[in-house]
């Protein structure tokens, strides 16, 4: 794919068996750089608030910061679909108040699609957003908030036994047919694992792909960018296992750079002379 990514060629790359790739971007630079790498999607997430804004957690953030922080995403990418995260709070208002968040974000920010946390218990705001003309990415699976209800433990990364046990297969099967139903266009299955991922991938023809506990065993995986490079302040004291470690490049060229300008070097062009 050249162009623009839409919807089709996600369903297309599913039937063909081509992973989607998909990344979480919170700035205009990030984006710029994940969009020139060929990503299919870009997702803003309201974890913008613990991540890039050191809030305890994303309940804190607004709808108008989600709307400037999606602006600023959409500035950069040109080639992948573009997503945006609902903030807590419009689609816990019921579906009208969904309907007016969704259009928000696609008459100001520009956004190609909206993405719905715990989407299976709000099944009747997908439909209404869905009916709005508006495409929704909906999450569903085992996060913190749903481990309890689930009777399991709630970890950032699965492997084989973890997170969702083989009995919760055919309910977990059951949200992800309903979401489809509903009018979903794409699902985020959180902690899917490697039992439970397969069975609900292939039991939906829309596009299954995963954040937290994703793997091979869906149709594609979703990364926040800034995991993906080791762009972390916890980077520097723990060497993330990452594709890189940008934390420790960019600590050592600011340092640099401050020596540089203590001891009267000349400096030009970022460079030292």
């Amino acid at each position: 794919m050249g162009g623009k990514v839409t919807l089709t060629d996600l369903q297309s790359m599913k039937r063909d068996g081509r992973k989607i790739v998909g990344v979480v971007a919170w700035d205009y630079q990030m984006a710029r750089i994940v969009d020139r790498a060929g990503v299919d999607v870009v997702s803003v997430g309201d974890t913008v608030g613990i991540n890039l804004w050191g809030q305890p957690n994303p309940l804190e953030v607004t709808m108008d910061q989600m709307i400037v922080v999606c602006q600023a995403v959409r500035r950069g990418v040109r080639r992948a679909l573009l997503s945006c995260d609902f903030p807590f709070g419009p689609v816990q208002e019921g579906s009208k108040a969904a309907v007016r968040a969704a259009i928000r974000f696609v008459k100001e920010a520009g956004v190609d699609m909206v993405k719905l946390d715990g989407a299976s218990d709000h099944l009747d705001a997908v439909s209404a957003v869905t009916r709005a003309g508006i495409p929704v990415f909906a999450q569903f699976g085992i996060t913190p908030q749903t481990s309890l209800k689930y009777g399991v433990t709630y970890s950032a990364t699965v492997t084989a036994g973890d997170a969702i046990p083989e009995e919760l297969l055919d309910e977990m099967v059951g949200e992800a047919k309903r979401l489809e139903d509903a009018g979903a266009a794409l699902l985020n299955f959180t902690n899917s694992g490697p039992i439970v991922g397969p069975a609900v991938a292939q039991a939906v023809s829309i596009p299954v792909v995963g954040g937290f506990g994703g793997g091979p065993w869906l149709d594609g995986r979703m990364r926040m960018a800034t995991a993906a490079i080791g762009y972390s302040a916890d980077s520097l004291d723990s060497p993330p296992d990452t594709y890189a470690n940008v934390a420790q490049i960019a600590l050592d060229a600011i340092t640099a750079y401050a020596e540089d300008v203590r001891s009267a070097r000349q400096i030009a062009g970022g460079l030292r002379r």
